[in-house]
């Protein structure tokens, strides 16, 4: 009884996952359109290019001008800019002639283009630049931070790396210093953590500032799984939150832990550890990606294919290029051309495609 539920359960969120709109971007000559998860075309090819749709509009580019399109190709925004990005927020940075603004869903300016360049809103806030330095503006394109700064990372987590006078520190979402200017580099907080780097070496900050872990290391990976991949010298190895080693260095090369498992290069081959060092799958692999949703990517020879987390080949080797699993499928390229197949290798489209880019939900 209990399985039959399991099953129900999975067939239902199978057909949620589904039954939501997914499109793809994908070329047919020289033109972009979008493809359905069956194959057939959404939009037909028609577009110099296109981007990801994001709050359910896509930019895309026709006659060298951009504008914005909905999931059935139909303009909502008519081309006239010299450039756009995604929608974020409700918001699509736009450029006119030299500048950027912001416009909303209508294409009603919303943020009157005056900006040599900028980013998208994350959250209340977007990174502009003006007069050579960077500073933030909130959604009606007022100033909340004036821009003062050589160079701005987005906020997380209430702060954001900011460069100054060479150096990096982080300020607040109303300007004011939290961790002076003092790094050479600094990334954007992770859980509480950021990974800056003085005296060109790299170390990790709290939010206070204080070191958890000292500036020591040639290179330093995001922590997932509670650990990250460190270079010293030549050799990776992989630290705990504390600095303290878990896995020795060792390695001529790593990529940080996915489900559970890390890929690891030995010598000249690939292989995959889990977090006590122990290899799950031998160096083999002439190249890896990461395990995402229980299959690698891997590649023997000059064809990929893809395996589970014991190293068993769940589909053999065969592929020119290939691209991660999302939902059950997987873009493959075969005689150079793209297509898709599920996890036990079977085409869901056939190669087909010059070019293409994976299937997203349409907001």
């Amino acid at each position: 009884m209990k399985r039959i539920v399991l099953t129900i359960a999975g067939l239902f969120l199978f057909n949620m996952v589904f039954s939501q709109e997914y499109l793809a971007l994908a070329r047919k000559g020289k033109e972009w359109g979008c493809i359905k998860t069956d194959g057939s075309w959404a939009i037909n090819p028609q577009f110099e290019h296109i981007k990801d749709f994001s709050e359910g509009l896509a930019a895309i580019k026709n006659g060298g001008e951009w504008g914005f399109v909905d999931s059935k190709g139909a303009y909502i925004v008519n081309p006239q800019f010299n450039a756009a990005d995604n929608f974020s927020g409700g918001l699509a940075a736009v450029k006119k002639d030299k500048e950027w603004g912001f416009i909303n869903n209508t294409g009603s300016w919303i943020i009157n283009p005056q900006f040599e360049k900028v980013e998208a809103f994350k959250g209340a806030l977007a990174a502009v630049r003006s007069g050579g330095e960077w500073g933030f503006v909130d959604k009606k394109g007022s100033y909340v931070i004036n821009p003062q700064f050589n160079k701005v990372r987005d906020f997380s987590e209430g702060l954001a790396a900011a460069l100054k006078d060479k150096q990096w520190g982080f300020i607040d979402e109303k300007g004011n210093w939290i961790i002076n200017p003092q790094f050479e580099n600094a990334l954007s907080f992770d859980n509480g953590l950021a990974r800056v780097r003085k005296g060109g070496e790299w170390g990790v900050i709290d939010n206070t500032g204080s070191y958890v872990i000292n500036p020591q290391f040639d290179k330093i990976l995001e922590f997932t799984n509670s650990l990250a991949a460190v270079k010293k010298g030549k050799e990776w190895g992989f630290i705990d939150k504390k600095g303290n080693y878990i896995i020795n260095p060792q390695f001529v090369n790593a990529h940080p832990f996915m489900d559970g498992l890390a890929a690891v290069k030995k010598g000249k081959e690939w292989g995959f550890i889990n977090s006590k060092g122990k290899y799950y799958v031998n160096p083999q692999f002439v190249n890896v990606e990461d395990f995402k949703q229980g299959l690698a990517a891997v590649r023997k020879g000059k064809e990929w294919g893809f395996i589970d987390g014991k190293g068993t080949w769940i589909i053999n080797p065969q592929y020119e290029k290939v691209r991660d699993f999302e939902n059950g499928r997987a873009m493959v390229k075969k005689g150079g051309e793209w297509g898709w197949i599920n996890e036990s290798g079977t085409y869901i489209i056939n190669p087909q495609f010059p070019n293409a880019f994976p299937f997203v939900k349409v907001d």
